[in-house]
């Protein structure tokens, strides 16, 4: 499937007035809360069987990263066990902007991160630090764990979602959402961007404002019906 991992070049920005429409979305929903637990240990993934080809949709979401000139892997179904999967998941190579601890995950959803990177956060830093992203921190992606403080797996299980934590612009300064969520204006005005603009494509968007277990970074998913953003 080399086909789907040609890159395309990079996106140009997006003008300041498409950016600044970003921070008008509203959201409500589904919840996923993540909390800080050990990675439940898992036995060895077995491959899940699988057609000749993939299915239309998810011929179709490759497609889409390639329209976005993202490079990617798509990856082997994989149980996990416990309920713990990786269906329909891709490796993200190369998105535009650095990402770190990019593991498995849906092909919707890193569709939709990769579009949020390159298309919200990059031109949100240009406009209002005027400076270049240079790295996404994250803390991962696929975890066999349940929601904290539920019996539920959580979309982690599923590799359908993330969790990111901080951002490194180009001119040194590192923006994190533990410090700087209640940071100064700018970081604040920057931060509140990039999450409204995550509500706009992610089902699921839940960040400091939602709970304690929250307070260090967004967690992402496309889990549920969609629309809740904290």
């Amino acid at each position: 499937m080399s086909e789907w991992a040609k890159r395309i070049g990079t996106a140009h920005g997006v003008a300041l007035a498409a950016l600044l429409a970003l921070g008008l979305s509203g959201c409500s929903g589904d919840l996923v809360p993540r909390g800080r637990v050990a990675r439940t240990p898992t036995p060895p993934s077995q491959p899940v069987r699988a057609p000749a080809q993939p299915a239309l949709e998810t011929r179709q979401c490759f497609a889409k990263l390639q329209s976005q000139a993202v490079a990617f892997t798509p990856l082997p179904d994989r149980n996990f066990g416990g309920g713990c999967s990786a269906v329909n998941s891709v490796k993200l190579i190369d998105i535009g902007v650095p990402a770190t601890n990019l593991g498995a995950m849906t092909c919707n959803l890193a569709a939709n991160f990769a579009a949020w990177a390159r298309y919200g956060v990059q031109p949100a830093a240009r406009v209002i630090f005027g400076a270049e992203i240079e790295k996404i921190e994250t803390f991962g992606t696929y975890n066999c764990r349940p929601i904290a403080g539920s019996g539920k797996l959580s979309e982690h299980a599923h590799s359908n979602a993330i969790d990111v934590s901080a951002f490194v612009l180009s001119d040194g300064r590192r923006i994190s959402i533990q410090k700087d969520w209640d940071g100064d204006r700018q970081t604040r005005q920057f931060l509140q961007l990039v999450h409204a603009s995550a509500c706009k494509r992610f089902n699921t968007v839940l960040s400091p404002d939602y709970n304690a277990a929250h307070h260090d970074h967004f967690h992402f998913d496309m889990g549920g019906r969609g629309g809740f953003c904290r």
